[in-house]
């Protein structure tokens, strides 16, 4: 099968690109690096050109209000490119419980990427995956200072980047779901818990105080960022992840 990865070079790109190789497949990792933009179109066509399948892995370069505009462009552009082409299924990640989280900004644009993708003219696939473990440095150097690091005690699931990679590599590989595929961590934690485990690890002294004001994630209610019933669960624990890392 042949499979264009948009964002091939990043985190989760080059997994998949990985992945679906040792699988059998022709997967070619395309980016800005390689003539491939999103949001101007340029190289698309050629790009797209003989692929099977498309996984849009790119992310906007901003949490902020400008995240909008784009998943707007970038999605427009795939999808008309993907259907000239005659590319028969359309995957993108997305996160657990976007579509429950209304404040925040980017959260907003993830939903509306999902909504293009699902209106679009080629079938389609969706990966929602929880927190990765990678993201826990950024999450904590947003709220700290020299002597205590704060985070709400927001609920999360998080998962490893080579579980979201071998999802997103087996969704790309099937048929279209024409739907929602759910994948998350094995074990649910409070940031501020999740947040201790990494300076203990990393022998860091400072306290983590909890701040329900405190951060992106200040925004979430409730548990609607741990996975839900129908979730694939991964097995790579957090300590594990961890200790992989020193």
């Amino acid at each position: 099968m042949n499979i264009a990865v948009l964002g091939g070079t990043g985190l989760i790109g080059s997994q998949v690109v990985k992945l679906l190789e040792a699988a059998g497949h022709d997967a070619t990792p395309l980016s800005p690096s390689n003539g491939v933009d999103l949001l101007t179109g340029e190289g698309l066509d050629g790009a797209l050109k003989g692929a099977d399948v498309v996984v849009n892995l790119t992310n906007s370069p901003t949490f902020d209000d400008a995240s909008p505009a784009f998943f707007q462009t970038s999605m427009d552009n795939m999808l008309v490119a993907a259907k000239r082409e005659g590319v028969g299924h359309a995957v993108i990640l997305s996160i657990v419980g976007v579509d429950q989280v209304p404040d925040l900004a980017y959260y907003r644009a993830k939903v509306l990427q999902e909504k293009i993708l699902e209106a679009g003219p080629v079938p389609y696939s969706i990966v929602r995956a929880t927190q990765f473990f990678e993201f826990m440095p950024s999450v904590l150097s947003w709220t700290s200072d020299e002597n205590t690091v704060r985070l709400p005690a927001t609920p999360v699931q998080p998962i490893a980047s080579a579980d979201i990679s071998k999802a997103v590599a087996e969704v790309s590989a099937g048929k279209p779901l024409n739907g929602i595929r759910n994948v998350g961590g094995p074990e649910v934690f409070t940031l501020d818990e999740l947040g201790r485990i990494v300076l203990e690890a990393k022998g860091d002294k400072r306290a983590v105080v909890v701040d329900n004001t405190a951060g992106m994630f200040a925004a979430v209610q409730g548990d609607v960022l741990t996975a839900p019933a129908n979730a694939i669960l991964s097995t790579t624990t957090f300590r594990e992840w961890l200790a992989t890392q020193k």
